[in-house]
């Protein structure tokens, strides 16, 4: 059942309601496919623009391979020369594999749930 207000607003019709009306049905104009090129262009820039970024890291961890294994080599040579006493405090303060994987769960919960509430 439809209320009254609204049966009433269907069937008193201004000038600019039909004027509106009118534009509206008309049928769309012919571009030529210029709309559709305009979307394929405008789709390939945005996949060019997604794929920019991993290709550019892949190219940066291609040139700084061996120089961060020339790195974590040396750093290892190094490792031998601190304090044993040092090193056992030091794994201590380290959290355990529990307490790391709850704060992943409690960021990506807190993330979707921003995202919920932004839509």
């Amino acid at each position: 059942m439809k209320s009254k207000i609204i049966n009433m607003a269907e069937k008193i019709k201004d000038a600019e309601d039909r004027l509106l009306e009118s534009l509206f049905e008309s049928p769309p104009l012919a571009d030529d496919g210029f709309s559709a090129a305009i979307v394929r262009k405008l789709n390939r820039q945005l996949w060019f623009r997604r794929l920019t970024l991993p290709v550019a890291a892949a190219i940066g961890v291609s040139i700084a391979y061996k120089p961060v294994l020339a790195l974590v080599g040396t750093l290892a040579n190094f490792s031998s020369l601190i304090p044993e006493d040092l090193v056992s405090g030091a794994a201590s303060s380290i959290p355990q594999f529990q307490t790391i994987v709850l704060g992943a769960i409690l960021l990506v919960v807190g993330l979707v749930s921003m995202r919920m509430l932004e839509d």
